[in-house]
């Protein structure tokens, strides 16, 4: 099939069509991590973004359902130097997704352009059909992703629990918010004996009491941090009443209910290699990430900076032993990417749950 990707500043690049034909509105991201792509297309965070890999080659493992981190594919398209035939289960899963994908694309050129010029908006199409200038209208209409709300697409519609793995009763009961959680973040839960009860986004604080929890924690999901208005109230009706942690979109909605600003960065930080410094202690863990906001430091007053991004000096991760708050940018729960943070930020969790019963 035919392809074509359009972006906001006219660029248009010709490929090959994959999956199924249809066509894309949305932003066009790259990541750098070299494994790892079932975990990244089926991150709910990669709401109305269409992903675009540096490495080369995709696919050449085939697809593991055990790796999805939500039921299927959320990112709105995908882009490769090249998908692997052997196996051709990547190929064969945008089909069965019912997902448009694109190779045969000089994915460095397009990384180097974001890069200069930013994140951009783009079209995509896909199928014997496609134009060059449709892709374009695609682009030149397509929405900014800080006016959508991209919580509502891709949280749960109601409530569900999941049980700890111990082998007797919970040690304690987390409530999390679910603005796009991926699922391996729930598993590190579990895996500490911690019920977990899966709130919908717009959960009120007295629904969050309904359920009489131990610990209040605020997941990864898409789009702009100023968006999710309910989960920031809900995080400042708990603050030292519960013990609250966060990751990804979790950090800086938890930073939002302690009156810091969020931002959008020029390209944001997609990737399973990207360096974390700890201020305490100097080590560079590497990390997974994956978002295109940011919290200003500056107006973080009554939250400690305990990491920061070794390559822009973004924060990574914030604290208040007086609120019992623990938070990380990026995603320590290892899937996918390293492992380097997994038992320390999930352990401290735990920890402070203990300590507050």
């Amino acid at each position: 099939m035919k392809a074509y990707l359009a972006l906001e500043d006219g660029t248009v690049v010709e490929g090959e069509g994959h999956g199924t034909p249809g066509e894309v509105q949305s932003e066009l991201v790259f990541t750098t991590q070299y494994t790892g792509y079932e975990e990244s297309l089926t991150d709910p965070s990669y709401e109305f973004q269409t992903l675009m890999f540096t490495y080369p080659l995709i696919g050449n493992y085939g697809v593991d359902p055990d790796s999805f981190q939500s039921d299927g594919i959320k990112a709105e398209a995908c882009v490769a130097r090249e998908f692997s035939t052997d196996p051709p289960d990547v190929l064969e899963w945008f089909e069965d997704e019912g997902v448009p994908a694109m190779s045969g694309v000089d994915t460095r050129a397009l990384t180097v352009k974001t890069r200069e010029y930013g994140t951009m908006r783009s079209g995509l199409v896909v199928g014997d059909d496609a134009t060059p200038g449709r892709a374009k209208e695609l682009a030149e209409d397509c929405p900014d992703i800080e006016e959508l709300d991209l919580g509502a697409r891709v949280t749960i519609d109601e409530p569900k629990t999941y049980e700890g793995f111990g082998s007797g009763d919970a040690d304690a009961t987390v409530a999390l918010i679910d603005c796009g959680c991926k699922r391996n973040i729930i598993t590190s839960l579990r895996r500490r004996n911690l019920d977990v009860v899966a709130l919908p986004y717009d959960v009120s604080p007295g629904e969050i009491r309904d359920v009489d929890p131990d610990s209040l924690f605020i997941s990864n999901g898409p789009g702009d941090p100023a968006n999710y208005d309910d989960a920031v109230a809900a995080v400042d009706e708990f603050l030292g009443e519960l013990p609250v942690a966060g990751v990804c979109l979790g950090h800086q909605l938890i930073s939002r209910a302690f009156d810091a600003e969020t931002y959008k960065l020029k390209f944001g930080h997609r990737g399973a290699n990207q360096p974390v410094k700890d201020l305490e202690d100097g080590v560079v863990h590497i990390t997974a990430q994956n978002h295109g906001f940011a919290v200003e430091e500056e107006t973080l007053d009554e939250l400690e900076v305990t990491e920061v991004n070794a390559n822009d000096g973004t924060s990574e991760a914030v604290r208040s032993d007086y609120h019992k708050v623990e938070a990380r940018q990026y995603h320590p729960e290892a899937h996918s990417g390293p492992r380097d943070t997994e038992g320390d930020f999930f352990d401290g969790i735990k920890q402070d749950i203990v300590e507050g019963l």
